[in-house]
């Protein structure tokens, strides 16, 4: 795999290196100009600097997923792209200890996030990379932990003699001197859903993390699938075979939230299943959670709500009462108008709105070139005092294009 320039490491991997490093505070781009030419000056080689800025930078960004683990490994700019967030990588791990697994092979393990999740809670790890440059990262990243071993080799050739569990990762991105850019056949990951399906059939439990677009066909029939959303954002769905699925799950959809975590599942295949009932729009609309939409998992929301879709096609739902959910967002419906351009720009008007928060599900319109059709100037301003917010969810019902004013529920 062709690295860009900023991933070289090898500077960084020197007691010099490593001290500067350290000795860094946080990144701040505003301020790496000067900081550049101050290393500079005091004496260090500009491919040191370079090095030092990099991981900086990569480590400032990677706590959003790392938190305070970020200040003492090392980074890629594409590895950090698909790394798993250390909070979903220690669900993984919770699954091969929970299922007594003792020791995975972590193929294609990046840099070593779910080896770590896995070392922590004292599961031998073997952990194959077959990229030089990340494989030292992983290695140094797993330093803290005798039981995890980083081997450079290419995943789909290591022996497994012995090992009774394997999670994989596949590279779902190429990279180049440009970036990266992402691949959606799962033949063409690496490696390709056809060799996890192979491990499955030999019986060891084994774990794959799958992008989240993953259409529900290519699913393989023997495995539980969980999609997994981390404060609104769906990172992955997860294939889990054998001893590390869950009896009588097919599908789920896990949500970890600031409330902490919620999930969802169903025992029937895609496509089966409760079925909601249609209805107006009334009450209260709720937009349910990625995850949700993704396992297939609306109408068992919908039902739980004591609600009903406003169309079969579309994943809005609306309930006469507000109840809380951690698998939906709740809004307050103030009014339905139908989807007109010079209606809606009168209605601006009339109401002296100055900041439009627009979404949209089952209509082409785009919010941005909408947005500025609707208020005046164009755009929202900056925020100042004597500003009136108002919400708008554009849909479709049946063949008509509406438009909901709502109203945000921040707590029940």
């Amino acid at each position: 795999m062709p690295h860009a320039p900023q991933d070289k490491i090898a500077p960084l991997l020197t007691p010099e290196g490593w001290e500067l490093l350290a000795s860094l505070g946080p990144y701040q781009e505003d301020s790496s100009f000067e900081l550049n030419s101050a290393l500079r000056k005091a004496g260090h080689s500009p491919d040191l600097v370079s090095a030092v800025l990099t991981q900086s930078r990569l480590r400032t960004k990677a706590e959003a997923k790392f938190g305070e683990f970020s200040r003492q490994m090392l980074f890629t700019q594409a590895g950090l792209e698909q790394a798993t967030r250390l909070n979903v990588a220690a669900r993984h791990a919770q699954r091969f200890a929970g299922a007594g697994v003792s020791h995975v092979a972590d193929l294609g393990c990046g840099l070593g996030a779910d080896s770590l999740a896995l070392a922590s809670l004292d599961v031998t790890v073997t952990a194959v990379e077959m990229d030089e440059t990340t494989a030292a990262c992983a290695t140094v990243n797993l330093i803290p932990f005798p039981n995890a071993t980083v081997v450079h080799a290419d995943a789909t050739a290591v022996p497994l003699d012995g090992i009774d569990g394997v999670w994989l990762d596949p590279a779902r991105r190429v990279t180049s001197t440009s970036g990266t850019k992402r691949i959606w056949d799962p033949e063409a990951f690496s490696p390709p859903l056809s060799f996890v399906e192979a491990l499955a059939a030999s019986g060891k439990a084994v774990g794959v993390k799958m992008g989240p677009g993953m259409p529900h066909d290519s699913v393989p029939h023997n495995c539980e699938a969980q999609w997994v959303s981390v404060a609104g954002d769906v990172t992955e769905v997860a294939l889990w075979f054998n001893a590390v699925r869950r009896p009588g799950v097919r599908r789920a959809a896990l949500v970890l939230g600031p409330s902490g975590a919620a999930e969802l599942t169903s025992g029937e295949d895609f496509g089966a299943g409760p079925e909601a009932p249609m209805g107006p729009v009334e009450g209260y609309l709720y937009e349910p959670d990625g995850a949700v939409i993704r396992a297939g998992l609306v109408a068992d929301v919908a039902l739980g709500l004591g609600g009903h879709l406003v169309d079969e096609h579309i994943a809005y739902i609306c309930a006469p009462a507000l109840v809380d959910t951690p698998f939906a967002r709740a809004y307050k419906v103030l009014d339905v108008m139908p989807y007109n351009v010079k209606a809606l720009k009168a209605w601006v008007k009339a109401e002296g709105i100055t900041v439009l928060d627009i979404k949209k599900r089952g209509t082409a319109v785009t919010p941005e070139e909408l947005r500025k059709q609707l208020l005046p100037g164009g755009k929202n301003p900056a925020k100042k005092g004597g500003t009136k917010t108002a919400t708008l969810v554009l849909t479709r019902i049946g063949e008509d294009r509406v438009a909901i004013v709502v109203e945000p529920v921040t707590s029940v």
